[in-house]
């Protein structure tokens, strides 16, 4: 009977490293693949979505009266906001 860490695994104590390490990479690989398909750009804290970006856009373009009032209202309309 050998010790839980060495029991046939091949690295020792080692090898429960590599496993937590392993599963770790498959969690990261699994939510950096979410967010990519989400369309995120990036954390909410650093990049914000892509709406909030068109959000900014409209904002600034407004201000400037590059847009009317109606038109404002209808593109945050489409824009879901």
């Amino acid at each position: 009977m050998g010790s839980y860490f060495g029991g046939g695994y091949g690295f020792g104590g080692f090898g429960f490293i590599f496993m937590i390490l392993f599963w770790g990479l498959i969690v990261w690989a699994i939510i950096a693949g979410v967010r990519m398909v989400s369309g995120k750009e990036g954390h909410s804290c650093c990049g914000g979505t892509k709406g909030d970006e068109a959000q900014k856009v409209l904002r600034a373009r407004y201000a400037k009266g590059e847009i009317t009032k109606e038109q404002f209202d209808q593109m945050r309309k489409d824009l879901g906001a």
